[in-house]
């Protein structure tokens, strides 16, 4: 059975860093692209960073460029979220999730496997 473990998420003072793991299990996920998204209470879910299957290319929404970094261990089944200059903002709960495809995509649809998520909490 394929199995997201999210960690990493915790309460952290606005300007601080955390770094958000996601491991897999039950496959070898090497050659699909993986996404971290979040959802703030109200707010639908959104996309946060996307990175393709040999890491090459990534996306970032907006709000998180120049802040977050998405990374990924192929070797370790792991995907990473380097998260600095943390703002009040970026408070919610974040979420790892497979792609169905190798190339990274923006859109929740393209993703077939969802971690159980991890609450991120900045306070100002």
């Amino acid at each position: 059975q394929v199995q997201l473990v999210e960690s990493g998420g915790e309460l952290v003072q606005a300007g601080g860093s955390l770094r958000l793991s996601c491991a897999a299990s039950g496959r070898t996920f090497s050659i699909n692209a993986w996404g971290w998204f979040r959802q703030a209470p109200g707010k639908e879910r959104e996309v946060v960073a996307a990175i393709n299957w040999n890491a090459v290319i990534t996306y970032y929404a907006d709000s998180v460029k120049g802040r977050f970094t998405i990374s990924r261990d192929n070797a370790k089944n792991t995907v990473y979220l380097q998260m600095n200059r943390l703002k009040p903002e970026d408070t919610a709960v974040y979420y790892c999730a497979k792609s169905i495809r190798t190339t990274y995509s923006a859109d929740e649809h393209d993703y077939d496997y969802w971690g159980q998520g991890t609450q991120v909490t900045v306070s100002s």
